[in-house]
């Protein structure tokens, strides 16, 4: 699994036009679902995120999770995260989960971060959709599960 992350003063997502999701204060995750992820890698990555210090304190340090701020999350499914480019001129997305495969475990992960306390809106899994944000800092990082590797 594989989630671009982004500290946001607001985000949405449309698609056809229409506004599906949106928030202000919080976090922008791209998600990637690899071929082989489980319900471990969704909870590990919904952990990570939930609780990473990224939000500055009183003194203007990074000791603040998503939580502590009361931020909400924007959760747009990103099959692409797992383009492969180093052969030709176009990415091959062979390690990206099906669509039966990823949508559940992605719905996994919407559930587990809503289950600790956070506002979560999405975009609509498998849609085109057209994604919004002011980044904060900017701050954006890459959080991968722990079988990424393999």
């Amino acid at each position: 699994m594989r989630v671009v992350l982004q500290r946001v003063k607001k985000s949405s997502v449309e698609v056809d036009g229409k506004m599906v999701g949106s928030i202000s204060h919080g976090l922008m995750l791209l998600v990637g679902i690899k071929k082989g992820d489980t319900l471990e890698d969704i909870a590990y990555v919904a952990d990570k995120i939930a609780h990473l210090r990224i939000f500055e304190d009183q003194n203007g340090k990074m000791n603040r999770s998503v939580i502590d701020e009361g931020g909400a999350i924007l959760s747009v499914s990103q099959f692409t995260l797992y383009g492969d480019t180093t052969h030709g001129r176009r990415p091959s997305f062979m390690d990206a989960a099906r669509p039966e495969e990823a949508e559940p475990l992605y719905e996994a992960f919407n559930e587990r971060l809503r289950r600790s306390g956070l506002e979560v809106s999405t975009g609509i899994f498998g849609a085109m959709m057209s994604v919004s944000l002011i980044n904060d800092g900017p701050v954006t990082l890459i959080i991968e599960s722990r079988n990424s590797d393999e």
